[in-house]
């Protein structure tokens, strides 16, 4: 009931002030607009202090997970002309490419080679693959590897839709049925209709919402995110919070949410938007998005757009996880996001932000002991043999040519 009480900045002072294992009030979306853009709008320090003791009391351990991963992007090929994007090829356009399962076999086993323990795959809505592509190569990724399968937007489930003709449900039963463990939150962008319009996004923010909706009612558990610093109003960041505050009310199927910044580099945006959002104004939003998403347990922040010395200042500003190696990333880096790191790299950037290091997968299961490593998946004896096989042919097949 005290959420309910008092003003919005005293209700923040009584959070201040509560133990450290208490959850900050409900403040509503009318409330954060005073609090974050108003005439009075509290502090950057404040709000990352509050964040700061809000992660603490989620995650009292000290433990900063991440996780070792590649993004195989399988095709460049897409429908949508969203206009901050630099990775996308319309059908037919040179420079559009489709991998075939092999290659992505390949970029599989490189993966578990480097240690990795989960693949996020992602793509361009491509207008002429068949549902049947997606579920046998689901089915072969778990048959060959053991590996974490974190695949497919909901635009990109949108876009599956429109190729097949199923229905969005129809579509997540069979990829789920075929080996999907979880599901990205690309596509979020801002998930207001008036931006998605001007920003060309082919999902409109009901439609985006409503897939996940439907995957958290099949028990497929989802990321959120949110990309902003393209043009957006201020109260357009915190509607878009609101709409995700909502779902997981109803569905708590959101496992973390990842706010990273728009890169303008190769973009038509880009000429509108050239300047980066600078690290003080994205930690004052990755520690309002802890405060208002208290519902969601995990909070990534992107040391991608934003390098790793901001990332480790983000793990005192409401963030409890550093995200990925991104082993491979060919969607936000050719817009401009050159940072890179290795998994020492991220785990040393941990430690010197005052935290143990723990490796994850994508749906947040930690997959060793805090500070310790992994351990390798692995293949069987039988897969070893259809690798070699694969090798052998491919090196006849070269010396023959």
């Amino acid at each position: 009931m005290d959420d309910l009480v008092g003003t919005p900045t005293e209700k923040l002072e009584r959070f201040a002030s509560l133990p450290p294992s208490s959850r900050p009030p409900r403040i509503t979306l009318e409330e954060w607009k005073v609090l974050a853009i108003g005439a009075n709008a509290v502090s950057d320090e404040y709000l990352i202090r509050l964040a700061d003791q809000y992660r603490a009391a989620l995650h009292p351990d000290l433990v900063v997970t991440y996780v070792v991963d590649r993004n195989i992007n399988y095709s460049n090929v897409c429908t949508s002309i969203c206009n901050f994007c630099a990775f996308y090829r319309s059908p037919g356009e040179e420079g559009g490419y489709l991998h075939s399962h092999d290659e992505i076999f390949r970029k599989v086993e490189e993966t578990i080679e480097l240690g990795g323990s989960g693949i996020l795959m992602q793509g361009g809505l491509h207008p002429d693959l068949p549902l049947a592509w997606y579920t046998t190569l689901l089915r072969e990724l778990k048959r060959r590897y053991r590996i974490h399968l974190h695949c497919f937007s909901p635009t990109e489930i949108y876009g599956i839709s429109e190729a097949t003709g199923l229905a969005w449900r129809e579509v997540l039963l069979a990829l789920k049925d075929s080996g999907l463990d979880s599901m990205p939150g690309g596509g979020g962008e801002i998930l207001v209709d008036e931006i998605r319009r001007k920003r060309r996004s082919r999902v409109d923010s009901r439609e985006w919402l409503e897939i996940m909706e439907i995957a958290h009612e099949l028990d497929l558990p989802t990321t959120a995110t949110m990309m902003f610093g393209h043009g957006e109003e201020l109260v357009h960041r915190l509607e878009h919070l609101e709409k995700l505050r909502q779902l997981q009310d109803r569905t708590g199927g959101f496992i973390s949410f990842i706010p990273w910044n728009f890169q303008p580099d190769n973009t038509p945006l880009g000429k509108a938007f050239p300047d980066r959002m600078t690290g003080s104004e994205y930690l004052r939003w990755l520690a309002i998005t802890r405060l208002y998403l208290h519902n969601i347990p995990n909070l990534q922040v992107s040391w991608l757009t934003q390098g790793l010395e901001v990332g480790k200042l983000g793990l005192r500003s409401g963030a409890n996880d550093l995200g990925s190696t991104m082993i491979e990333e060919n969607v936000i880096r050719p817009a401009g996001a050159a940072h890179e790191a290795t998994e020492d790299v991220l785990r040393n950037a941990i430690r010197e932000a005052g935290f143990t290091p723990c490796v994850r997968n994508a749906a947040y299961r930690r997959l060793a002991p805090p500070g310790g490593r992994a351990p390798s998946y692995s293949v069987s004896s039988e897969q070893l043999l259809e690798t070699a096989g694969r090798n052998a042919s491919r090196s006849e097949a070269r010396s023959e040519a």
